[in-house]
């Protein structure tokens, strides 16, 4: 038996991460490639974090890919 709590939780998931993706857009994530960990990372931080976006929420991930041996 299927509980309703399932589907409006789902539902509202999903409205989260859009509006996350739409701060994104608006903030110019999407119009340059993703070329290092920082910003792919920050990009993503965004869209998790949905509307918290628009009450002054700005996340930023800073990481350093080891290099290989030589």
């Amino acid at each position: 038996m299927r509980r309703r709590g399932t589907s409006a939780g789902a539902a509202i998931l999903v409205i989260w991460l859009i509006i996350g993706a739409i701060a994104a857009g608006q903030r110019g994530y999407f119009n340059d490639e993703n070329d290092n960990c920082a910003e792919a990372g920050t990009t993503i931080v965004t869209i998790i974090a949905g509307p918290l976006n628009y009450v002054g929420l700005n996340p930023k991930v800073n990481c350093e890919v080891p290099q290989p041996s030589q």
